[in-house]
């Protein structure tokens, strides 16, 4: 029997594979395709404090390898989560995780105190790619200092486990996530989508009513490959690798980089039963290189002597 189980300090994940907030929707919408709680966990889709009703259609397209999209987080808010969406997921036997959303310092606040009420909740992911209202517009996953400060406020008002998902789009990966950790996160996830566009030659217009949007899929994986295995080699908290994983093989390179952890989003799409799939290819992968337990590959190419970039 291979151990897949991994730990955020002391919560508990049965195995690594996780879904990515945007992609899984709240779980029961992929209720006829697997079973959610075989899976290590969820991440639910972004909520915010207040109803958002999303960005103007069309907001999603495809890209080669890859899609763009700019959905705008579009949720009910917080209290119809509360009131509607909670007892629904909390009879998921996984770790269900909110993704939680902001322009405001204060919003972040206001959302982690709620939550931290939530006795099935033990996580929430800081989607800090979100704009800063008070810093006209800029995401906060894009200025050290506002990483910071959300990161050390929501800290402050939430005592259960805090992790920080960050944006590929700076110059520095690393110094966001150790920022990210000594202020208090208990893991980093990343990355969050890379900035792109495309353009309908058609219409002769944007493919996309924001003009620029989030990119996912195959695409950024090597981009997500190489920030996972820089900021596993820089933090000593978890690192739960995002981007690109489309089968078991995309996967294992993020453990081989150093990841503890993965996150499943746009293969979900293609393939609503893929998350479980790939948990047992991992289990497969693992007892073919006669490993016993998922910990013994994790960052891997390090222990082998990899120099640096």
């Amino acid at each position: 029997m291979v151990n897949l189980g991994f730990s955020i300090g002391d919560l508990r994940f049965k195995n690594p594979v996780l879904t990515a907030s945007g992609t899984f929707g709240y779980g029961s919408e992929f209720d006829d395709f697997l079973d959610v709680s075989l899976l290590g966990g969820i991440i639910l889709k972004g909520t915010t404090l207040e109803p958002r009703e999303g960005n103007a259609y069309p907001r999603m397209a495809e890209t080669p390898s890859g899609m763009l999209n700019s959905v705008g987080l579009q949720n009910k808010g917080i209290e119809f989560f509360e009131k509607n969406i909670y007892p629904r997921v909390s009879s998921y036997n996984t770790n269900v995780i909110v993704n939680i959303n902001g322009n405001h310092i204060d919003d972040y606040v206001g959302l982690a105190e709620r939550i931290s009420r939530l006795d099935k909740i033990p996580a929430i992911e800081l989607n800090i790619s979100c704009p800063n209202v008070k810093m006209g517009g800029m995401a906060f996953g894009t200025n050290l200092g506002a990483t910071r400060d959300v990161t050390r406020a929501v800290r402050a008002v939430y005592p259960k486990k805090l992790i920080v998902k960050l944006s590929p789009n700076v110059t520095d990966i690393v110094s966001f996530a150790q920022a990210a950790e000594e202020e208090g996160a208990d893991s980093i996830s990343l990355i969050n989508t890379l900035l792109g566009m495309a353009i309908d030659t058609g219409s002769m217009k944007p493919a996309l009513s924001t003009i620029t949007g989030g990119l996912s899929g195959p695409a950024v994986k090597p981009v997500a490959l190489r920030m996972v295995w820089q900021v596993a080699r820089s933090v000593r908290i978890p690192v739960i690798g995002i981007g690109g994983i489309m089968n078991t093989r995309d996967a294992v390179e993020f453990f081989l980089a150093g990841a503890s952890a993965v996150q499943i989003g746009t293969a979900s799409f293609i393939d609503p039963g893929v998350s479980l799939k790939i948990v047992g290819g991992i289990s497969d992968y693992l007892s073919s290189k006669g490993f016993s337990d998922i910990k013994e590959i994790i960052g891997i190419i390090n222990r082998q002597g990899t120099g640096k970039s």
